[in-house]
């Protein structure tokens, strides 16, 4: 007999404004694979020329694709984790913890030890926040 284990997909979210909230939501992602989860991470894993999603004026067109690849990919995940960093929760995250919590799917959220007081109604979608990612694959496994 062999087993294999089905590992659960993850959906990562979060604000993409500077290098510095890509490249924490990279090392989110990196963890996760290393220890088998398959992630999706939008910028990242878009089909999207980078030079495209840098420009202001996207054509209907990518606007489109952006949203229908985002949506799919959320439907297909067993598991959101959301970035929550900064002075409130970025609008395109609150949108994915939303999308995610009508389709009971749990919300990892990471506040990466920021204290602030956040908007209480996204705060009562999250399934659980932790503070980093040494947290996270403890956490994930606990759900």
């Amino acid at each position: 007999l062999s087993f294999f284990v089905v590992m659960p997909k993850v959906y990562i979210a979060g604000p993409l404004f500077n290098k510095h909230e890509r490249k924490y939501l990279e090392e989110i992602a990196d963890i996760l694979e290393a220890n088998g989860y398959d992630c999706f991470l939008p910028h990242r894993d878009l089909a999207v020329d980078p030079e495209v999603l840098k420009g202001v004026d996207m054509s209907q067109e990518t606007k489109d694709f952006i949203f229908q690849t985002d949506s799919d990919a959320l439907e297909k995940a067993d598991i959101i984790v959301a970035l929550i960093t900064g002075q409130d929760i970025d609008s395109g995250t609150c949108c994915e913890i939303g999308y995610s919590y009508a389709m009971k799917k749990p919300v990892i959220a990471i506040d990466a030890y920021e204290r602030r007081y956040r908007n209480l109604f996204v705060e009562g979608m999250l399934t659980t926040t932790i503070n980093d990612t040494d947290q996270l694959l403890d956490t994930i496994e606990n759900i």
